[in-house]
C-alpha cells in the first residue's frame, strides 16, 4: 500500500458513469468519515451535473457537499491512486482503457438511484456506499494496526 500523497494521506477515486450522484456520494462520505487519512476524489465516464437528490441526501445526514463537482475521469489521466472504487457496471467496462495507475481496483456495483422509483432512492443508495465504505475502513485500519505492529 503506497501513499502517493505529499500529505501522507491515501488518494481514493470513485468512479461512476456520470459523476452526478454515486460516485459524489463516495467521496463525500469518505471525507466525511475519514478524511483525515484519505484524500478522496470522483470522476464520472461520461460526467453530468451532480444531482440535487443526491447532494440533498448526503446533507440530510450532515455530511458536507462543499466544492463537490462533477468531472470527468480523463482529467485523472496519468495520476496514482490508492484505490479506485467503480460503482456501476458502466465505468467498469470504461475504466479499463484508464490511463491512470491504481494500486487497489475495487468493484461495488450500487444501484443507480435515478432509475429506482421511491422517495428514498438516493437515500437508500448513500447508505448502501456507507456500509460498504465502513467495511472497507475496518480492513484498512486493521492493516495500518496490523504493520504498526510489526515495526
Amino acid at each position: 500500500m503506497s501513499l502517493s500523497s505529499t500529505s501522507g494521506k491515501q488518494r481514493v477515486l470513485f468512479l461512476c458513469h456520470q459523476n452526478s450522484a454515486r460516485s459524489l456520494m463516495g467521496e463525500a462520505l469518505l471525507r466525511h468519515l475519514a478524511g483525515e487519512h484519505f484524500e478522496a476524489f470522483s470522476a464520472g465516464t461520461e460526467p453530468d451535473e451532480p444531482h440535487r437528490k443526491a447532494m440533498e441526501a448526503l446533507r440530510e445526514q450532515g455530511i458536507a457537499t462543499e466544492g463537490l463537482a462533477s468531472q470527468s475521469l480523463s482529467s485523472f489521466a496519468g495520476q496514482h491512486f490508492d484505490t479506485v472504487i467503480v460503482l456501476c457496471d458502466k465505468a467498469q467496462e470504461s475504466c479499463r482503457d484508464w490511463q491512470g495507475r491504481r494500486d487497489e481496483h475495487l468493484y461495488w456495483d450500487i444501484r443507480d438511484p435515478r432509475t429506482i422509483e421511491r422517495d428514498n432512492a438516493y437515500a437508500q443508495a448513500l447508505q448502501e456506499i456507507r456500509v460498504r465504505l465502513m467495511l472497507w475502513l475496518q480492513l484498512k485500519e486493521r492493516d495500518r494496526s496490523g504493520q504498526a505492529a510489526h515495526r
